[in-house]
């Protein structure tokens, strides 16, 4: 993408472009560039990133779900199940890549396992906290009203705890976002593909840096705004009280 050429009589400096003033002076944003560019560099990175934030969030929200069904009916292991969570959060993720990578390999399946442990500790609380918060009287009522403990669950509880668990799944959501470009350090995916290229360039290479890393920014807020609208969607009367 970026190479070197000899100045006339002088040191050896980098070449950002083919005649470009913003190119050769490594101006931080040249748009020549992102179009040259955008086709075989920043889109396909785009792609991938959505692709590795969908299926993170997705098996997270999955696993989550599941656990917190587990440490909301049986207390008892509501502390070990969250103490689990959070040690996962705990780890860095560049040791987390290097403790799986004898595993699973320089793979993406190796950054995918690392990206759904991480949403597991904000998803895991959030839905356990959204179904404790549902208050008694309403569930006492729905009893009254001869509903079972399974149709009181799906009508009632869940309804009612929607708030909190999206509320989870859009900080998840965007925390997947953002340590998801560090899986670049793995292997070349994702945006931050183009991000540690810039980096790794002799001098910087702003545009590169700055195009991609707007990309990753501007997904994170798209995503968190789109989950916005989908929770004011399915819960209207949040917004009425």
């Amino acid at each position: 993408m970026t190479g070197w050429r000899l100045a006339d009589g002088g040191p050896v400096i980098p070449n950002f472009g083919h005649g470009s003033e913003c190119l050769r002076d490594n101006g931080w944003l040249c748009t020549s560039w992102v179009r040259q560019h955008w086709g075989d560099i920043l889109q396909p990175a785009l792609v991938q990133h959505i692709e590795l934030t969908l299926i993170a969030v997705g098996i997270g929200f999955a696993i989550a779900f599941l656990l917190a069904l587990v440490g909301f009916r049986w207390r008892v292991f509501d502390p070990p199940l969250g103490a689990f969570t959070d040690i996962l959060y705990t780890i860095p993720s560049i040791a987390l890549y290097q403790l799986l990578v004898p595993v699973t390999g320089l793979t993406v399946t190796t950054i995918e396992i690392a990206l759904v442990s991480y949403t597991l500790f904000v998803l895991y609380r959030n839905i356990v906290a959204g179904l404790r918060a549902v208050p008694p009287e309403v569930l006492e009522s729905a009893r009254g009203m001869g509903l079972t403990r399974r149709q009181t669950f799906l009508r009632v509880e869940l309804p009612l705890a929607a708030p909190a668990i999206l509320a989870g799944l859009r900080v998840a959501t965007v925390a997947t976002i953002s340590i998801a470009t560090v899986a670049a350090f793995l292997i070349y995916y994702g945006l931050g593909g183009p991000i540690f290229d810039a980096l790794g360039q002799p001098d910087i290479f702003r545009t590169e840096l700055l195009a991609s890393g707007g990309l990753a920014i501007l997904l994170a807020l798209s995503a968190d705004a789109l989950l916005a609208l989908l929770q004011r969607a399915l819960t209207p009367w949040s917004r009425l009280r």
